[in-house]
């Protein structure tokens, strides 16, 4: 691993609207692709290409420490945590469950997914305590969920049930990306997950109660659709994507939603920055102040995702996670960076 830093200001990479950046600093250098994070301990810890996983400290970036996962040369592409541990798992069959302990940073294999399908889009955890995934499907396109529950060891694959008893399917080409480990996301006892390829859909679940919902995001081809969604609370959700073979064009490519992911309603098309692979909005903005990244731009919302501006043109970060009010830490393509911003 290089251990060598960088600050980048204003000059470097930011636009006009860059009075709202005061710096962006890189606090980690490393040959490693990462789509996923997780904030603990004043730290920032992620799982990347070629079985890595590791830390760096925002309080002293020199106290940071990675260790390998597998010695196969493994791509993960999520991460998530409960209170003991943390949990990711490789794309690609077979498909190995990692639980590594958040003490010891030893690590196990909890569960394997052999079937030639197996490709795991995002790993969340809701707030009582169990973590859902979802896969792309088998050849017989049913929604393909794996459930943990670590405080009973547990670790299953699930085909959820639905009221009127029949099983969730996707459309043929309909799967989701891999892009930020954003597609899914819960508020209590509601849990959305985003879909993209030839359909861009959301499922959403409340209850045992699941419901399918039809979107005007961009879609109709593989690399098409929504790639990231992010809910305040209940009723507010954004949702942001494009066409990662055209990350140029921002027609249909953010909308957003305010019952809850009903109804869904395409913002600024035409009038951004294009395609983006993950969005979240500020703590204690109530989604009226967003933050989205993809690998060409940063961009800002202060009004609930109807406008957006680009504040910096750096090249290279797939994810990114508030850390607190005023700071972003973004990661992607051999770096990880946190984003100090004024208000």
């Amino acid at each position: 691993m290089k251990k060598f830093f960088s600050i980048v200001f204003l000059s470097l990479g930011l636009t006009a609207f860059s009075q709202q950046v005061e710096s962006l600093e890189t606090i980690l250098n490393d040959k490693i692709s990462i789509r996923a994070l997780e904030l603990y301990d004043n730290k920032v810890w992620y799982s990347g290409t070629d079985s890595k996983f590791g830390f760096v400290d925002l309080k002293e970036s020199t106290n940071q420490k990675q260790i390998k996962l597998s010695e196969d040369k493994l791509q993960f592409r999520t991460l998530a945590q409960d209170k003991t541990s943390f949990y990711a798992i490789n794309i690609e069959s077979p498909a190995y469950f990692f639980k590594i302990d958040k003490k010891e940073l030893t690590s196990q294999v909890i569960f394997k997914d052999t079937a030639k399908t197996a490709f795991y889009d995002a790993l969340h955890f809701v707030k009582d305590g169990y973590g859902i995934t979802f896969s792309d499907p088998d050849k017989n396109l049913l929604m393909k969920l794996a459930l943990l529950f670590p405080h009973k060891k547990m670790y299953e694959l699930w085909n959820p049930p639905i009221s009127n008893h029949e099983k969730l399917k996707l459309k043929e080409g309909e799967a989701a990306f891999a892009a930020s480990n954003t597609n899914i996301t819960s508020y209590k006892d509601i849990l959305w997950i985003a879909t993209g390829g030839k359909a861009s859909r959301i499922f959403k679940q409340k209850g045992l109660d699941w419901k399918i919902i039809e979107t005007p995001f961009i879609q109709g081809e593989s690399s098409q659709g929504i790639y990231s969604i992010d809910f305040y609370e209940d009723k507010f959700g954004i949702a942001v994507g494009g066409d990662y073979t055209r990350q140029e064009a921002n027609i249909n490519n953010i909308a957003t939603t305010f019952d809850g992911g009903e109804t869904w309603q395409i913002q600024a098309s035409g009038h951004n920055a294009g395609y983006s692979t993950c969005v979240k909005i500020k703590p204690g903005s109530k989604g009226k102040e967003i933050i989205a990244v993809g690998d060409r731009h940063i961009s800002y919302s202060s009004d609930f995702g109807k406008t957006w501006k680009k504040i910096s043109d750096e090249k290279g970060f797939f994810v990114c996670q508030w850390i607190d009010s005023s700071r972003v830490v973004f990661a992607g393509n051999n770096k990880i960076a946190v984003m100090k911003l004024k208000f």
